[in-house]
């Protein structure tokens, strides 16, 4: 077990926690990081090109004139690619950019990503995150407070609109529920702001 420190909003320690080895004291494989980031960034791209070939293309099912006598260059069917309405030659057709990875190691590679941002010490665990309402000033405010200087991805273990409109605006920093934590933007964002309760929520969903 990992032991690690609780605090508040003013960064002040209030008790320790202990932590998974199975889900924060993963051995650090940088090329399991490396395949999972292959992996969330391929499953993100849309192909959206698509060109019609010669068997797509409306018309072209016989000669358009005989094959001798007319003295034209002898023609099969208009859906050629030279013709004004034919079919492209070799044109970007739709495809699948997906790149296959075990549900196996994918968790794995989010264990990774965890136990990292631990060793690091990139990760701070808060035992709640309320404000009183929507105010972008005072979750600057905590997060200066935290020592957050450029980015974190903060996890809560349930939906509150005042902390997600709050932090909305500012740049470099995301917000998500458990069910949204993955290794692509652990890795992405500088430093992970968890509950308390949501670090619950993760050990019980990894481990």
């Amino acid at each position: 077990m990992i032991d690690y420190s609780v605090k508040d909003v003013t960064n002040q320690e209030l008790r320790r926690v202990e932590l998974s080895d199975k889900v924060f004291g993963r051995e650090i494989r940088k090329d399991l990081l490396s395949r999972i980031v292959s992996y969330q960034l391929a499953s993100r791209r849309r192909s959206i090109a698509s060109t019609k070939g010669r068997s797509d293309v409306r018309g072209g099912g016989h000669k358009p004139y005989r094959q001798k006598g007319t003295g034209n260059a002898r023609q099969g069917t208009v859906s050629a690619p030279h013709y004004r309405s034919g079919g492209v030659v070799f044109g970007p057709q739709t495809r699948d950019f997906a790149v296959k990875m075990l549900k196996k190691e994918r968790r794995l590679a989010l264990q990774t990503a965890l136990s990292l941002k631990v060793n690091s010490e990139e990760m701070v665990v808060l035992e709640s995150l309320t404000l009183d309402s929507v105010s972008t000033k005072s979750m600057v405010k905590i997060l200066g407070g935290l020592g957050i200087a450029k980015s974190a991805v903060i996890v809560l273990d349930q939906a509150d609109e005042k902390v997600s409109l709050s932090a909305r605006n500012i740049p470099g920093i995301k917000v998500c529920l458990v069910d949204g934590v993955n290794a692509y933007d652990l890795l992405a964002y500088e430093n992970l702001i968890v509950t308390e309760s949501a670090l619950k929520k993760i050990e019980e969903r990894l481990a």
